[in-house]
């Protein structure tokens, strides 16, 4: 057996102490990078979508301490588009984090994008050091007074002491009434510094949140609920808010309760599957037109519901909504409710349950008949386009294909102008958060971070991304992040080498010779951009063809654990009815 000499034991003894001590003092200290790491896994972030940059590193540190995953994209943009669908997709929160300058300006329609849409994001950025105030450090901006119109909260954090107060500040706001985005800019020498641990302020998860899940006034509770009792040809619109608020499955119940029949847009696409008895699509304008109460749920009177004006002056209409500012906006209304959807809409239908009568039970079946044969026809009426076999390539044609080819745990993502825009006539997700698009800011480019957000969150789910050619040009390389962190996905790409949604509007204003200018994209192959990534790539042009690419797409992704790319050359002279009519200016 050998023998350990006095030397060498002496030298393990000393590092030994050493370590002890280190660690000693290690526990006694903290450094302002941690600090962030602790307060977000706090809040629950097992998630950060970033680029590095030199004024954030410390937190990456804290991160790998703390076991939260570090998601590196190649474009800020992508990253907070990744957050953002990371909280639609988990109903958590979501966090980006940014280096100074470039790296927050390159965020900023990511972050315009959850505002819009309503996400919880958390958006930390770097600044210079406070030492170097007002002298031109590296990539100083005025990241607060920038971010401060599209986020809900923007601020600094002027200690190391209060960085995970006030993250909980942040995220605290991102959360109140209807959620969306919060900024805060960490200087540098503020996120590398060291404190005492027992002085800095470490809020305790759990213990300082009050319930969201508010009902608002109980007494326009049973206002509601005597009004749909007594309704004849009642309706309801879903929105947005349902699925964040994860309201779903009350206000499913509702429906089934009081027999009437739902519509769905934004992320609320998919709370039921199609052929179910209550779900309707495509019947909406007679609806609006025709309904004696219209109950609108979490989505505003925007540009996308006409401001109101589209919905019949005659009817009794209802909004609820999770923000007050919301509500009565743009349209008169006869009841408003605020408050969270899945708690109003249990509430309102234990209030109702067993009250209709059964001649306005009656009433309600011949109404859900009605609006059902005025789907079965307006289906039919899109058949010939949905099946056309003209070439080049029919967008109807692509919208029906991928209709045909998801499966029931297929999260559909759209990213574009008119094809994507043509798609919502025909996709129908088959479940509940498998539906996601821009909402109302009409971002393009957010289908790669959605994509690399949904494998993340739903590692057992198929993701398929339609795209068009212009979006998928802005942030494709992040297809390699997709990859590389093992959550390749399909992409097909509707191929018009145009923006064509825009092009339609300067064709008819100016004419052939000048609605050209600005929107002709150059004709790309973009089937070798999946195989340059090691993925499969394939150019459709024949209709016959689309089910079978589609399929060799979703084949290539299981087998080579590589994103695949199923590029359709589509017919740029077809266009969505609401592109001719310009529905998005009115």
């Amino acid at each position: 057996m050998a023998v350990e000499s006095p030397v060498a034991a002496s030298k393990a003894a000393s590092t030994a102490e050493d370590t002890l001590q280190r660690k000693s003092r290690d526990a006694a200290v903290i450094s302002g990078g941690h600090l962030v790491a602790r307060a977000l896994k706090n809040e629950g972030v097992d998630t950060i979508f970033t680029l590095c940059g030199g004024h954030i590193i410390d937190i990456y540190d804290g991160c790998v301490d703390e076991g939260i995953r570090i998601i590196d994209v190649r474009h800020e943009q992508v990253a907070a588009h990744a957050a953002d669908g990371y909280a639609r997709q988990t109903g958590k929160l979501g966090c980006v984090v940014t280096t100074a300058g470039p790296g927050c300006t390159n965020a900023v329609t990511g972050i315009a994008t959850a505002f819009r849409s309503e996400s919880p994001v958390l958006h930390i950025g770097g600044q210079g050091a406070q030492s170097q105030h007002k002298m031109g450090s590296l990539q100083d901006l005025p990241h607060v007074d920038m971010m401060a119109p599209i986020t809900k909260f923007a601020a600094t954090v002027s200690s190391t002491e209060r960085i995970a107060d006030m993250i909980s500040m942040a995220v605290r706001e991102a959360f109140n009434g209807a959620p969306g985005p919060a900024y805060l800019e960490i200087p540098r020498d503020v996120l590398d510094r060291e404190v005492d641990i027992a002085k800095a302020v470490i809020p305790k998860p759990g213990a300082y949140r009050a319930s969201t899940k508010s009902i608002g006034d109980p007494r326009d509770i049973e206002r509601l609920a005597d009004i749909l009792v007594n309704a004849e040809r009642p309706a309801i619109l879903y929105g947005q808010q349902v699925w964040t608020a994860r309201g779903h499955v009350e206000a499913i119940a509702l429906l089934r309760e009081l027999d009437i029949p739902g519509y769905f847009n934004g992320a609320s696409r998919g709370l039921l599957p199609p052929g179910d008895a209550h779900h309707f699509d495509r019947t909406r304008t007679q609806a609006f037109a025709n309904a004696d109460v219209l109950v609108i749920v979490g989505t505003p009177f925007d540009f996308r519901m006409g401001y109101g004006k589209r919905i019949n002056k005659d009817l009794t209409l209802v909004q609820i909504d999770m923000d007050y500012r919301t509500v009565g906006k743009n349209r008169d209304i006869n009841l408003g409710l605020v408050g969270d959807p899945g708690a109003i809409l249990s509430a309102v239908a234990k209030a109702a349950s067993g009250r209709i009568k059964a001649d306005k039970r009656q009433m309600r079946r011949q109404w859900l008949k009605t609006l059902s044969d005025g789907e079965s026809a307006a289906a039919e009426k899109l058949m010939p386009l949905f099946k056309s076999d003209s070439v080049p390539i029919h967008p109807y044609r692509v919208a029906y294909e991928l209709n045909e080819f998801l499966r029931d745990d297929t999260i559909y993502i759209g990213d574009g102008g008119d094809v994507v825009t043509i798609s919502a006539q025909a996709v129908r997700p088959r479940g509940p958060g498998q539906w996601m698009d821009p909402g109302a800011l009409g971002s393009l480019g957010v289908g790669t971070g959605f994509a690399i957000a949904a494998g993340l969150a739903n590692p057992a789910k198929e993701v398929l991304c339609y795209y068009g050619d212009g979006s998928f040009g802005m942030t494709a390389f992040d297809m390699e992040t997709a990859n590389r962190f093992g959550v390749p996905y399909l992409a097909v790409i509707g191929n018009n080498s145009a923006m064509n949604q825009i092009r339609y509007g300067q064709l008819a204003k100016y004419g052939e010779q000048r609605g050209s200018v600005g929107n002709l994209l150059g004709d790309v192959p973009f089937g070798k951009f999946a195989e340059m990534l090691g993925g499969y790539g394939e150019e459709v042009r024949d209709p016959a063809q689309i089910a079978s690419a589609l399929q060799r797409g979703r084949d290539s992704v299981r087998k080579l654990r590589r994103s695949a790319v199923i590029n359709i050359w589509v017919d740029p002279r077809e266009y969505a009815p609401g592109t001719k009519n310009q529905t998005m200016y009115k």
